[in-house]
């Protein structure tokens, strides 16, 4: 696993535009302001650019890379057409799949199971109604949480574009399978549970 996914603090910045189809974001180190990753949504079809547009935009499918700047893609987050409830599925570089999300249904601010690369349990990803505060939980205890950041009223306003803060608890140990399984769901949030 690449020293990029053991950090424990990211930020998370989703590119402005006023009428854009994919969704496209940088993450930096919050210390030094440095982008660190990227995360790009680069192969969409005509008719899912069309809906995106529409108020099928929730259902349509994605496919997000993870990648450093000067690199190949380290994770990549995948879902298919969505109508109701969505299953997401996380791959490593080599294209073997790591684990997924599997949204439940009828939750107050949103809810995943994290599943692993034989859709074992490995955390719950829960967020409450009230704000945009998400936490990771396994048996009781926080693993991590994910907060969106205000980025102005301008921004706030006018575009959809969202910043995101996730801090993992140094408890969790680099290497981690939970780990990649993190970050890769913070685009989750916001395709999924955001847009």
């Amino acid at each position: 696993m690449d020293r990029s996914l053991d950090r424990n603090l990211y930020l998370v910045k989703e590119h402005i535009g006023l009428f854009k189809a994919a969704n496209n974001f940088d993450i930096h180190d919050p210390e030094t302001g440095g982008v660190i990753l990227h995360c790009r949504e680069e192969r969409l079809g005509p008719l899912t650019k069309l809906l995106r547009f529409s108020d099928f935009k929730r259902m349509t499918p994605f496919e997000i890379e993870i990648r450093k700047p000067e690199g190949p893609a380290l994770l990549t987050i995948r879902r298919g057409v969505s109508v109701f409830l969505s299953t997401v599925d996380v791959f490593d570089a080599s294209g073997v799949r790591i684990g997924g999300f599997l949204q439940k249904f009828l939750s107050v601010g949103g809810k995943f199971d994290v599943r692993g690369p034989s859709d074992e349990p490995l955390c719950t990803l829960a967020g409450k109604w009230t704000g945009w505060n998400f936490k990771f939980v396994r048996d009781g205890r926080q693993l991590a949480e994910v907060s969106k950041k205000w980025t102005g009223l301008g921004q706030e306003f006018f575009t959809s574009a969202d910043n995101y803060m996730l801090q993992i608890d140094p408890a969790v140990p680099p290497g981690d399978p939970v780990r990649p399984l993190i970050l890769a769901s913070v685009m989750c949030i916001d395709m999924v549970l955001k847009e």
